[in-house]
């Protein structure tokens, strides 16, 4: 390895320190830096100037008695120059969000649109004109897109951008990298596996919990110490194929009984009485083949020292909820009995899948997102009646059940938090790019 080499990856070890304290920290002086990382404070002062050129770091103007009695002028992460973008393509919808490197959400953009059974190709051509659009908003407000992540509801080859399968989709092994053109890099990845991260960098900031996205399909994403556990593969996550009732109808995946056909929006909607908001199509797509519930969850009463389920009412998502699901929460607003029984009962399926997975994975706590989050106060309550009940002989302590903040919104944020993420580990590509 030539000096000069050692040279260039001696500076991108420090650039990264140095951005990754900045951004950790909010705001700081370059004597603080020098002390925290142990670099020399010319080393830092230099550094920073190159941050500072290449719009990634800001001062923000404030001086305040240094460390060692000098003033010093605190920098932070700069939200003014360079950004990310968070794409989804989801079965009835299409999303764009714009974060800049401060993760401000600076645009966001969603489309209604029917994407079941479309061809790859038309839905990529839709989705690419709605992320141009909004690239073109971002440059009109003084932000440069450089990279983006799109979110799909599938299972996804990471190296080669493939969709493996996305079953609400129909889709099968898309090669849809390679058919998305974007002038800056991008990546594709599993929805639920980005509206975790989402969570964690959006949301709430826990650093152990299991999060639900609840749409057409239903995935999950687990975060444990602050990291996304994916699998061998890259395949964990599909709560939506855990099967609640093995005599149960037909799934997309093949399957029987899965819970997405309990607690999918689809079956939400068909079970209330309203119809699906995009056409029905496959097997087992009505009603009626649906097993009869009960209409209370048949499981037993809390005994004494059982613990009572933990849920946080806390306010739910920004994020718009589609008109079927918009028409699902005036009714229950109005106390409609087939509403309420269809929610009540997919808490029930939702419950009995999620026992399973506390059974296997043991999160600290579950976090309800998508359609769930403007849900939660008519399933949130019944999730953890049924985990309680059935998790409480086994554990002193069982997972709270709690809304999301971000509904509908985590994926598209963790697919444009990805980016930013790989900005602060390696601010040396951006700058020599």
């Amino acid at each position: 390895m030539t000096q000069a080499v050692r040279h260039d990856a001696m500076r991108a070890r420090n650039l990264a320190l140095v951005l990754g304290e900045v951004s950790a920290r909010g705001s700081v002086t370059r004597a603080a830096l020098a002390e925290i990382t142990g670099l020399a404070k010319t080393t830092v002062s230099k550094l920073i100037a190159d941050l500072i050129e290449a719009g990634l770091v800001v001062e923000t103007g404030i001086v305040r008695a240094g460390e060692r009695g000098r003033p010093g002028m605190e920098v932070r992460v700069s939200g003014l120059s360079v950004a990310a973008i968070g794409l989804e393509i989801n079965v009835d919808y299409l999303a764009a969000h714009v974060v800049d490197l401060s993760r401000s959400i600076r645009l966001r953009r969603t489309q209604p649109v029917d994407n079941r059974l479309a061809s790859p190709g038309d839905v990529i051509a839709n989705l690419q004109h709605l992320a141009l659009s909004a690239v073109d908003e971002a440059v009109d407000i003084g932000l440069r897109v450089v990279g983006g992540v799109l979110a799909v509801p599938g299972t996804v080859d990471l190296a080669t951008g493939t969709v493996r399968r996305a079953p609400n989709l129909g889709w099968r092994d898309v090669p849809l990298l390679s058919l998305l053109r974007m002038p800056f890099p991008m990546r594709v990845d599993n929805e639920a596996n980005l509206a975790a991260l989402g969570e964690l960098w959006f949301g709430a900031g826990h650093r152990d919990f299991l999060h639900v996205s609840g749409e057409i399909g239903v995935g999950a994403g687990l975060v444990v110490r602050g990291e996304l556990f994916r699998g061998f593969r890259g395949f964990a996550g599909e709560l939506g194929h855990v099967v609640v009732s093995p005599g149960g109808p037909p799934c997309h995946c093949g399957g029987q009984g899965c819970l997405e056909r309990y607690a999918g929006q689809d079956a939400l909607l068909s079970a209330a009485g309203l119809a699906p908001t995009t056409p029905s199509s496959g097997p087992g797509r009505d009603a009626a083949r649906l097993p009869t519930y009960p209409p209370t969850p048949s499981v037993p009463e809390q005994g004494p020292g059982w613990p009572a389920p933990a849920v946080s009412n806390s306010p739910s998502t920004p994020g718009r909820p589609g008109a079927g699901i918009a028409e699902l929460l005036r009714r229950l607003e109005a106390g409609d009995s087939d509403a309420l029984a269809a929610c009540e009962r997919a808490g029930w399926a939702l419950g009995i899948a999620l026992t399973s997975a506390v059974n296997l994975v043991d999160p600290e706590r579950i976090v309800l997102g998508g359609i769930y989050a403007p849900l939660f106060p008519w399933i949130g309550g019944v999730v953890a009646e049924t985990l309680a009940a059935r998790l409480g002989e086994m554990r002193e302590v069982v997972p709270s059940v709690e809304v999301s903040r971000l509904g509908t919104e985590a994926a598209p944020l963790g697919a444009a938090g990805q980016v930013i993420q790989q900005i602060i580990a390696d601010p040396a590509g951006l700058l020599n790019a």
